[in-house]
């Protein structure tokens, strides 16, 4: 996948479209990423060992990939990525692009 763990991305669509936020997690399976503090729910949880008193808490929810892009902050904004491989000491390194820029991501 073009998005990585740690990067900063931008949600195109839903409720918090226009919005930027960290990548938490990455759940390969679903094809889907926990962005921090976007496609956020309450829930309602029962008293347990981990929280004594229970109540509503609030989690983030995944998104699909394809609703968000990778942020470049030296355009200010999302960014279409390709995948180029190098050679580096005799091996080969898969690396992004922007397409707009051309620079390593």
């Amino acid at each position: 996948m073009i998005i990585r763990k740690g990067d900063i991305v931008f949600i195109r669509t839903g409720e918090d479209k226009g919005k930027k936020g960290k990548v938490l997690h990455i759940i390969s399976s679903g094809k889907s990423v926990l962005v921090e503090g976007i496609n956020v729910r309450k829930r309602s949880q029962r008293p347990s060992k981990k929280n004594p008193k229970g109540g509503i808490i609030t989690i983030e929810s995944p998104i699909h990939f394809s609703n968000v892009a990778l942020f470049n902050p030296a355009l200010n904004g999302p960014t279409k990525v390709s995948i180029k491989t190098i050679e580096e000491g005799g091996k080969k390194k898969k690396v992004r692009i922007c397409k707009e820029t051309g620079e390593e991501i």
